[in-house]
């Protein structure tokens, strides 16, 4: 897929900022013109908003759109806003907004991404796709691709992170890599980093910026409040407009690499070692699947259970506690866990079921999924 850039070419990084929800006429014109002299490139607010439980603020619908409009006619800032269907589409093209976003929550439903493609179609809108609110990639990607299909062109993307069950710093777990992959599977894509959706708290903010920066993301979306305390909708992640000012203002943009040889040599012997490194880990990783496999006919053999809770555990905490000492963090160390346990399970498994015969079911009764 060849991508036409949504954003100013030249003007790296890309800022999108303004508040989560639209809430009245003022409070929206009062974050634009605070917003003005920081220049960013899209003024944001959610003017419909997809609530996980009724009865929140689900957003004041299409009269924010004429608010949106004075804050392009006074500012001279260009718009974006959330669509979820098709419908609000067409109310966008009537006020003119600038952008369309596609949020996490319509990301996963396939039917209601092409609804929005179809709308969409024989426009020249830039739009950005929300990754998916869990870390399904594919899905990510084939957002893109229906609205590609559609004749759109001028895509870009946003990571604003996963949802995840358990305890977490942050609202949306990161998981970078999925966006990393993103940008290296499509070189031309835009990606942005939602710092506000990511963090949901204000306190992080900077340092999950910088973080982005440092991954090379293009940009950055921030919500934006001029009394953030008081918002109708997500006030612990918004900050104010000279807050915005003072964060972007002390954020440092990392260049992509240097031609001093001292950097390039020292780079390329940490590199040869950590090839070297990752070269043992996989021999490593391959000794103990072969310790699990024998396991697994000690199992077979005394028919045992392939999954033992209390080991699984007492395993789970003392690699915590060597992962603490070693200064990984908890995040890493429950990725890494999990694959490994998965891992494990799959090698057992093939060996308790060896020689079991599979079993055959009529093909009226068989479950055929996508």
């Amino acid at each position: 897929m060849q991508f036409q850039p949504v954003f100013n070419t030249q003007k790296r990084p890309v800022l999108i900022a303004g508040p989560c929800s639209a809430e009245t006429e003022e409070q929206v014109l009062a974050a634009a013109h605070g917003l003005k002299s920081f220049q960013p490139d899209l003024f944001r607010a959610g003017i419909w908003k997809p609530r996980t439980r009724p009865g929140a603020f689900e957003g004041i619908g299409v009269p924010g759109l004429a608010w949106l409009r004075r804050v392009k006619e006074e500012t001279g800032m260009k718009t974006t806003t959330e669509v979820a269907t098709g419908q609000h589409v067409y109310e966008c093209l009537k006020y003119g907004v600038d952008v369309f976003w596609i949020g996490a929550r319509t990301t996963v439903n396939p039917f209601s991404v092409q609804e929005i493609a179809d709308a969409m179609a024989g426009t020249d809108i830039p739009v950005i796709v929300k990754n998916p609110v869990n870390p399904d990639y594919k899905l990510w990607v084939g957002a893109i691709e229906r609205l590609y299909k559609a004749g759109l062109r001028r895509i870009a993307a946003i990571h604003r992170g996963f949802s995840t069950y358990g305890d977490s710093k942050y609202r949306n777990v990161p998981r970078w890599q999925m966006a990393i992959d993103l940008i290296e599977e499509f070189p031309g894509l835009e990606v942005i980093c939602d710092i506000s959706h990511i963090c949901g708290r204000r306190d992080i903010l900077a340092e999950t910026a910088q973080k982005a920066y440092d991954l090379n993301f293009d940009g950055l979306m921030v919500e934006v409040h001029p009394t953030p305390d008081s918002a109708w909708s997500d006030a612990s992640q918004q900050i104010t407009p000279e807050q915005f000012g003072q964060m972007t203002a002390g954020l440092i943009r990392r260049q992509m690499t240097s031609q001093d040889p001292d950097y390039l040599q020292t780079i390329e012997n940490y590199r040869q070692q950590i090839d070297e490194v990752d070269e043992e880990i996989i021999h490593l990783i391959a000794q103990r699947m072969q310790m699990v496999r024998e396991i697994g006919y000690v199992k077979k053999d005394k028919n045992i259970a392939i999954f033992q809770p209390e080991r699984w555990r007492a395993l789970v905490e003392a690699c915590r506690r060597r992962a603490e000492k070693n200064e990984l963090s908890n995040d890493f160390i429950n990725l890494f866990l999990e694959a490994i346990h998965q891992e494990g399970i799959t090698q057992q498994e093939r060996v308790m079921n060896d020689g079991v015969p599979a079993l055959s079911l009529p093909v009226d009764d068989l479950w055929i999924n996508d």
